[in-house]
């Protein structure tokens, strides 16, 4: 009989679990891992260990991949190559073969060597992508090292699902396989690549013009699922298939409203993902291959990592980058699943090693939440050089910030941020801002603005951005526990900086207030202003009345209100905001076409493009007028629609439009 008991009971184990969890702090992916072992054939065996759960479990791997897709773009992935065809290409190899080595000398044959040392090569995806997401390490250093290599590993699976049986019969027609499945993968890849890029924004465009939510969302999920079953269809992961429908994505201005609805597909699937791994576990092996078991964990862990670290060294990538990425990788992944199934069927390997394995792959998959968090610390005792390269970026902090003083520190760049910043600049105020997304860093760098890459929670950090000669310093991201640390430094140093602090809604206000907020600005305070003050003038009232409430309102609110208004953009995109203006810089390089051209001539105003600022060297020029002759190197801050923007930065560079 159908029942939904089973169902209900893994619902109810995962709320407990996953909040004991969390009360305990230590990751949820711990507490599904465990719900999966309670509910699984080991514990009370609600659920069945079988092909379909697994599958099921698969699809949340695909929307996670998806949305890492996002954060990349094909000039991106172009400019790691090097890492996933390089790096990636290394790691699996020399990791399959020290593993085929050790095992061929502990007696056993070259084909079941092969096939632990390819189980031994592949790291999970799922988990690692999933952690650097939440610590933000994605776009880092180590996390791109370790995102290309996880890549590589991805496209490697098809090669060994081949590789394995083949050695097992001792194929003639090895090549011709290798060669056809080769075939399938370059004829799909170049496929998705040419015409999708082409399809996706024409697409995207007659659904969003539709303006319906329910069916944007529909198309999201069309397109995620049907370019992985694509890539299966040609023999590769759906994972690397959903990898790629993000990338394709990310190419269009839809990117962030996409990324905002898949979320709740992705975290509830990928919840149901580690549940099913944690099925797997069978208390009976540990027990009877306890000494087997170990020798397969310890190898995953601390041999792969160092593995890892050397390989990454001989690519001549920094010892705390590489360590940090060595940490990351250090696991068994959930294709090594697959694989010793495949070894197992085909009698390579015996069923009390398969066991083992799988156990060793699971023990190695539950350290990562407790390693991965620590390779900071790692790196700090272990390599002195790391310590050199934090000066150096203590130092650049301290340069930049050194002929500042009576300023305005601004912890997080982001539209808040951003807009913050300007507002102040045209009051003459001085700022200096802290951001942690390089990208960000970089592209605002180049446009003049005075923000640098650095964590604004860590003591050293603040006090080389000024803290000590700062006037007030505000928090514009809204993370109540990153905010309380910045807080803590601050009480510490200077408790008499005023300092504000922005949230979403009124939970947390005396929380931090409590930790030494002057004033705490709430999302959810603010658009209620707003939201009366529109209801109020659209039944009558008149405008000066309007305004005297809200500001009676905010008076009574704001101990510290100075006058100001937030701005009314919230951090997410709606779908009717994809078209939305935004800023973007341009470097003009020697031989753009638009060196040695006015403004005037270039007609920007005609793509309905404007020309906010020109950078040249340390001077900048605020709204320029169209006399204005641009030079090689010049910076451009233009406003517009990420396709006038494009298109006008086509025009600069190549003449075009």
């Amino acid at each position: 009989m159908h029942s939904l008991a089973p169902v209900v009971a893994i619902l109810l184990a995962a709320v407990l679990v996953v909040v004991l969890c969390r009360l305990l702090r230590v990751p949820a992916m711990l507490g599904y891992l465990l719900v999966g072992f309670i509910v699984g054939p080991g514990g009370l065996q609600l659920i069945a260990d079988t092909a379909q759960t697994r599958f099921l479990g698969e699809i949340g791997i695909v929307f996670l991949m998806f949305t890492i897709g996002l954060e990349f773009s094909l000039p991106k992935l172009r400019a790691m190559r090097h890492i996933v065809f390089g790096l990636g290409a290394a790691q699996v190899v020399v990791t399959l073969l020290v593993v085929m080595a050790l095992v061929v000398l502990a007696g056993a044959s070259p084909l079941t060597g092969f096939a632990l040392g390819s189980v031994a090569a592949l790291s999970s995806t799922a988990i690692v992508s999933k952690l650097l997401t939440e610590r933000l390490e994605l776009n880092a250093p180590h996390g791109q090292l370790s995102i290309g290599v996880l890549l590589f590993q991805d496209l490697a699976v098809v090669p060994l699902l081949i590789l394995i049986p083949a050695f097992a019969s001792h194929s003639t027609h090895l090549w011709q396989d290798l060669g056809l499945a080769a075939l399938k993968v370059m004829g799909v890849m170049v496929l998705l690549f040419s015409i999708g890029q082409r399809v996706m924004r024409p697409w995207f465009h007659l659904v969003a013009r539709q303006r319906s939510s329910e069916l944007f969302m529909i198309n999201v999920l069309l397109v995620t699922l049907g370019v992985s079953y694509l890539t299966e269809l040609s023999g590769l992961s759906l994972a690397l298939g959903a990898f790629v429908a993000g990338m394709l994505i990310a190419e269009t201005e839809y990117r962030y409203q996409v990324e905002e609805d898949i979320k709740p597909f992705r975290d509830i699937l990928l919840g149901f993902f580690f549940v099913t791994i944690g099925m797997r576990l069978d208390v009976s092996v540990l027990t009877e291959q306890f000494t087997l078991v170990l020798v397969f964990a310890l190898f995953l862990v601390l041999g792969k990592a160092l593995l890892m670290f050397a390989i990454a060294r001989l690519f001549q990538y920094k010892s705390g980058e590489s360590l940090r990425s060595a940490v990351a990788l250090a696991q068994g992944g959930e294709f090594g699943f697959v694989l010793l199934a495949l070894a197992g069927n085909l009698d390579l390997i015996a069923p009390q090693v398969e066991q083992s394995a799988i156990a060793a792959v699971l023990f190695s998959m539950l350290a990562s939440p407790f390693l991965i968090p620590r390779s900071d610390w790692l790196v700090r005792k272990l390599i002195r050089a790391d310590w050199m390269m934090q000066a150096a970026d203590l130092h650049h902090i301290l340069v930049s910030s050194m002929l500042r003083s009576e300023h305005v520190l601004i912890c997080g760049y982001g539209r808040s941020g951003q807009a913050l910043a300007r507002l102040l600049e045209r009051e003459s105020i001085p700022v200096f801002a802290l951001d942690l997304d390089p990208e960000r860093v970089r592209e605002a760098a180049a446009a003049g603005d005075a923000v640098v890459f650095g964590d604004a929670a860590k003591k050293e950090v603040l006090l080389a951005a000024g803290l000590m000669r700062a006037k007030a310093l505000v928090i514009t991201y809204s993370d109540t526990h990153s905010s309380i640390r910045i807080l803590q430094v601050v009480q510490q140093l200077r408790p008499d900086l005023t300092v504000i602090v922005r949230t979403v809604d009124d939970s947390d206000i005396d929380l931090l207030r409590e930790a030494g907020a002057d004033e705490v600005v709430a999302e959810v305070m603010e658009g209620s202003l707003m939201l009366a003050s529109q209801a109020l003038m659209a039944l009558g009232v008149p405008l000066n009345r309007v305004l005297r409430r809200i500001r009676s309102v905010r008076e009574e609110r704001y101990s510290l209100f100075r006058g100001f208004f937030r701005g009314v953009t919230d951090e997410s995109l709606a779908m009717d905001d994809a078209q939305q203006a935004r800023l973007a810089a341009v470097t003009l390089t020697p031989g753009s076409a638009a060196v040695g051209k006015t403004l005037g001539q270039l007609h920007l105003g005609a793509l309905c493009v404007q020309v906010r600022t020109v950078k040249r060297r340390s001077a900048r020029h605020i709204a320029p007028d169209l006399d204005f002759e641009l030079h090689a190197d010049d910076v451009l801050v233009l406003l517009g629609t990420p396709e006038q923007i494009a298109t006008a930065e086509l025009l600069l560079l190549g003449g075009k439009h």
